[in-house]
Formats: structure tokens, C-alpha cells, sequence
């Protein structure tokens, strides 16, 4: 009963981390947005670049065209990533919703540079910390976030690259408007380039996997201790060609932000452990990577040999 519990708190605890980083994220989000980039007649991708040429073109608030285009957008992410995402996004959402209304209205925060270049390298740094804490806690702003990570699901094509190829699209939009140049153009890419490469920094980074080599007398109690963090260890025969000695040696497989906790553990139960890191490019298996086939080939999968041959779609 205790350990249930325990897991219980636990579990609650880590819930309200990812909802307050999430808020973080969209305090920032929003800020860039309904501050900076909007007051400056700045358009960049996503949807609410979208809603912000709307904005301009019509003068419909941000806001309205915002939750109405993400309205669908949503179900489509509830349907194809779950109900743990759909739950999430919509938090984030409809906090984005309000604070792009709210913020707005806050003419005393708008921010104004002489140099209209600099005002989007900072507007853009700060809408990628929001977005980076959004996508690491499950979460996401919706529109290209959700077709990016819909997209990403199934074939192995980094956040930043999809973002790249949408917003190329909506960003050149933004010369239909009257008035609008190809400086705003400029401006809106700039934004847009930056955001990507921030994005994919700091996602990949986080999301690295690392190979751990530990040899150490005390691989048992090494290995359930591995075992005790949720992740897999394997125990490889090894024999030590100078002392002639069989020895076990441990293989763990770990994200990035579990190596220094994993490390300092193999430490504390045997100070003399040997142990090397290295750097794995990709880590395909339960509790990492899915390997991405496509859709296609994930119907196919699923389709089996149930059905005849001449049932199936043609192959393209």
C-alpha cells in the first residue's frame, strides 16, 4: 500500500512539473508573439504566423483565428499521437489563447529596437525556450507543432526540418497583404530559421542516447540498480586477457539526461569501477526510438496475410 502510494505522489509530482514548465513555455511563447513580433507588423511561420497575417489582413484578433485552426488541427493530433498528447495540447492551447488576448492588450510590455533585425533574433530566441519547454514535457501550441510531430511519428525527419517546410509556405503568404514587403518577408524567415535551429539544438540534445560500459566486480548490485531506474541492462561474458580473470561486463543504454545520475550511482556502489561513455547516434527498442517505416508499410503490418493479394492497395 505504501509503495502505491508512494508511486502515486510520485506520479502527481511529475504531472504538475511538466504542467508548470508547460505554463513557463507559453508565458514565453505568447510573449514573443503578442510583444514583440505582432506590435513590429512581423509575421512569421506557424499558425499563429497564419493567424497573424490573418490579423493583418483582416484585422480578426490572433487569438480567434488561433483556437479556430487549431480547433481541427487538435483532433487530428488527439487521434494519430493519443489521448496523453491530446490532453496536454489542449492545456497549452487554450493557456495560448488567453495569454495572446491578454498580453496583447498590454500596449506598456510591447517591445520596440531601432534595429528591427535584432528585435527578431530576440523574439525568436524566446519563442523557441517557450516551444522547447512546450515539446519536452509532451505538450505542444498546436498547428505545425502537431503536424510536425504527427509527421515524425512515422519517418525519421528531425522537428525543425518540418517546421521549416510549412512555415517556408506561410511566411511567403505574407506578401498577398497590401503594404507588406519583401523585408517582412526577410524578417519573418530570419525568425523562422532561427526558431528551427534552436529547436532541433536543443530537442536532438536532449534526446541523444548514450552507451554505458561499466566493469565492475559488484555488477550485481550495479545492474538492479539499473534495473530500479526503469531501464535495461545486458550482462556480457568478458575475459581479462592479462590476469586471465572471467568477468562480467555491464551494457546499459541511457537518454542523455539520465547519464549523470546513472554515473554517479556506478560510483557510489564501487569506486573503482571502469566505465566508458559513448555517443550512439540512434537507439532503436523498447523504451527508446520506434523505428519509423512509414505509413505504408505500417498498414501493410497490420494487414498481414489476411488479406489476398488482389485485396490489397497497390503498391505505388
Amino acid at each position: 500500500m505504501t509503495g502505491k502510494l508512494k508511486l502515486t505522489k510520485e506520479a502527481v509530482r511529475e504531472t504538475l512539473g511538466d504542467y508548470a514548465i508547460m505554463t513557463f513555455g507559453v508565458l514565453f511563447y505568447a510573449f514573443a508573439w503578442a510583444d514583440m513580433l505582432i506590435p513590429n507588423g512581423i509575421a512569421s511561420g506557424g499558425v499563429t504566423g497564419a493567424s497573424t497575417i490573418i490579423q493583418f489582413a483582416t484585422g480578426i484578433p490572433v487569438y480567434v483565428s488561433y483556437i479556430a485552426i487549431n480547433a481541427f488541427l487538435l483532433l487530428a493530433g488527439f487521434i494519430i499521437l493519443g489521448k496523453g498528447f491530446g490532453v496536454k495540447t489542449i492545456y497549452v492551447i487554450a493557456l495560448s489563447t488567453i495569454c495572446l488576448d491578454f498580453l496583447s492588450e498590454m500596449e506598456f510590455l510591447y517591445v520596440f529596437f531601432d534595429n528591427k533585425l535584432l528585435l527578431v533574433l530576440v523574439a525568436a530566441i524566446i519563442e523557441s525556450i517557450g516551444i522547447t519547454c512546450i515539446l519536452a514535457r509532451g505538450g505542444s501550441t498546436g498547428g505545425t507543432d502537431i503536424v510536425a510531430l504527427i509527421v515524425n511519428k512515422f519517418w525519421p525527419i528531425s522537428l525543425g526540418r518540418i517546421f521549416l517546410a510549412v512555415d517556408i509556405f506561410i511566411i511567403a503568404s505574407v506578401l498577398l497583404i497590401p503594404g507588406k514587403t519583401i523585408e517582412d518577408m526577410v524578417y519573418g524567415y530570419v525568425a523562422m530559421v532561427i526558431f528551427s535551429v534552436f529547436v532541433d539544438w536543443v530537442m536532438l540534445g536532449r534526446n541523444s542516447t548514450w552507451q554505458i560500459m561499466v566493469f565492475s566486480n559488484k555488477y550485481k548490485e550495479i545492474a538492479d540498480m539499473v534495473i530500479g531506474m526503469n531501464r535495461g541492462v545486458t550482462a556480457l561474458d568478458a575475459q581479462g586477457w592479462y590476469s586471465g580473470e572471467s568477468k562480467k561486463v555491464l551494457l546499459i543504454m541511457v537518454r542523455k539526461p539520465e547519464l549523470h545520475t546513472l554515473t554517479r550511482a556506478v560510483k557510489e556502489i564501487d569506486p573503482k569501477a571502469f566505465v566508458t561513455v559513448s555517443a550512439a547516434s540512434t537507439v532503436y527498442g523498447e523504451g527508446f526510438d520506434e523505428i519509423k517505416t512509414g505509413i505504408n508499410l505500417k498498414l501493410k503490418k497490420k494487414l498481414g496475410n489476411g488479406i489476398s493479394r488482389e485485396e490489397r492497395p497497390a503498391d505505388n
